[in-house]
């Protein structure tokens, strides 16, 4: 019989073989099975048993194929289960090949919910088993792989019933609303007040997917725009749903049945480890990063992360995802998401006339921002203190409004972009930036005039190109003009007119 093992954000065929023999009686698991596992003993015994069934009183053992590949959680309690049932003869093997089985089991023999739900739903799909068994609070998710047929149910003693044929398959519960129900609660852009020049270049990062970099006096709203750009992003396609839906799962975030609406917003504290922000740990894990993916990742308070921890997002932000290593595993994890920061100017926070800090606390400040991460990022908006007639007459457009326009950028950036992979404009190669930015002579000119005067990278050479793209798009144009270029540009300048990084 078959189930899955979680391996990252995907799930791995496991086979589960059960022996029973004279002898005597024990129950021995095999196949580098974590301690959850091995403590499945006691819970599949009991549950056997109080469920009117006999658990044999042999030597009973079960190996979990591949031996090399380690399984983790409770999820493995109701393959085990049948598999002991099938083995002493009380369940017949027919009905138990043609299925995958996955489901924690509580000492009464009830069915409890199992994280990775869709996962293994995709890995039975993917491996032509026609049928998952699951407990009922998961059905829901699992149904949304089509191709195979998802029997919820909440007792073991309901799956011994369903493989004798003695009882119809239940019937699926009906999808939830919860999911939905996040976009309406997201905070909308009108909240913003005295900030309506920010608004132009909030839509060019949304629209382009390029990451954000807020930098001002504290208490000006930086973290209050950052908090609303999710309200202005387009709705996620069914792909990148199903991919959200997916990675949450795993991590134990999504509780619903139906598929995730919102894109994901991830604001860590800055006291995060390198591998809680990236991924890792002795059991490789998602890190929020990939907890972003398809949405937004939030570090406010960036000279406050530690510098390793922000070290270790330079290749993930670059690639769109991460390989964690670990005793001889390889893990791929996706890592395509927007990034926004927020920073403060200087250690005491007022960056103006008012401020006390010396060149030497200045230059600390300094070097705790990473230049090779701040080279990555695309737009840069000096967030001030408004002043008060400002904060008083001036209210930003709603999110729907914004939003609209950037949704009809990303329509036209999908045509372009039609086969190829890539959804949005900052994740073009510098193959397509070639190909596919359609920069007129003129602006190719005013790029190169102010390349070496502003000193850019050759990663801001390309990064600015993107930037021009999306701002080409948002107003409708297919060719990138010079006051395309200009308009990109203005946005990787800092305060003082230099690039945020050389």
């Amino acid at each position: 019989m078959t189930a899955f093992a979680l391996d990252g954000v995907e799930s791995q065929r496991v086979w589960v073989e059960a022996d029973i023999r004279a002898g005597l009686p024990a129950f021995t698991i095999v196949g580098l099975a974590d301690k959850a596992i091995r403590e499945a003993r006691e819970r599949v015994r009991s549950a056997i048993v109080n469920s009117g069934l006999e658990f044999p009183l042999r030597r009973v053992t079960i190996n979990l194929a591949p031996a090399n590949l380690r399984k983790v959680g409770p999820g493995f309690d109701l393959p085990l289960a049948v598999a002991v049932l099938a083995a002493s003869g009380q369940v017949a093997p027919e009905p138990v090949g043609d299925c995958a089985f996955a489901g924690e089991l509580s000492l009464t023999g009830e069915l409890r919910p199992v994280r990775g739900a869709l996962a293994v739903a995709q890995g039975t799909e993917r491996h032509g088993i026609p049928r998952l068994v699951l407990p009922a609070a998961r059905a829901g998710e699992a149904a949304l792989v089509g191709g195979i047929e998802v029997v919820g149910v909440t007792t073991l003693q309901a799956v011994v019933d369903v493989l004798a044929g003695r009882v119809p398959v239940p019937p699926l519960p009906a999808d939830d609303a919860e999911a939905g129900a996040e976009d309406a609660e997201l905070p909308d852009l009108c909240d913003v007040r005295g900030h309506d020049a920010l608004v132009p270049a909030i839509a060019v990062a949304a629209a382009g997917g390029h990451n954000l970099y807020l930098h001002g006096p504290p208490g000006t709203g930086k973290t209050m725009l950052a908090r609303r750009i999710p309200s202005v992003l387009p709705p996620l396609s069914p792909p990148e749903a199903i991919e959200v839906t997916r990675i949450h799962s795993i991590a134990g975030l999504h509780c619903g049945s139906g598929l995730v609406a919102a894109r994901p917003f991830r604001a860590p504290h800055h006291t995060i480890s390198p591998s809680g922000l990236v991924g890792g740990g002795a059991v490789p894990a998602p890190g929020e990063v990939t907890l972003a993916h398809h949405g937004v990742l939030f570090l406010d308070e960036l000279s406050e992360f530690a510098r390793p921890a922000l070290e270790a997002m330079r290749q993930p932000l670059e690639d769109g995802r991460i390989v964690i290593v670990r005793a001889q595993r390889v893990m791929h994890f996706p890592t395509r998401c927007m990034l926004v920061a927020a920073a403060n100017p200087c250690p005491c926070g007022l960056g103006d006339h008012r401020c006390r800090c010396t060149a030497a606390d200045l230059s600390r400040h300094q070097r705790r921002l990473s230049g090779p991460l701040l080279d990555r990022i695309d737009v840069t908006l000096s967030v001030d203190r408004p002043s008060a007639s400002a904060l008083h007459e001036q209210t930003a457009p709603s999110s729907a409004s914004v939003r609209a326009r950037v949704v009809a950028a990303r329509e036209r950036q999908a045509r372009r972009f039609a086969g190829l992979g890539v959804t949005c404009n900052a994740q073009m190669t510098p193959r397509m930036v070639r190909e596919l930015v359609h920069a007129s002579p003129a602006a190719l000119r005013r790029l190169y005039e102010l390349h070496d005067r502003n000193g850019l990278s050759a990663r801001g050479h390309h990064r600015v190109l993107r930037v021009a793209r999306t701002v080409a798009d948002l107003e409708g144009a297919d060719r990138v003009g010079p006051e395309h270029v200009s308009v990109a540009l203005a946005h990787r300048m800092d305060a003082v007119g230099h690039p945020v990084a050389a």
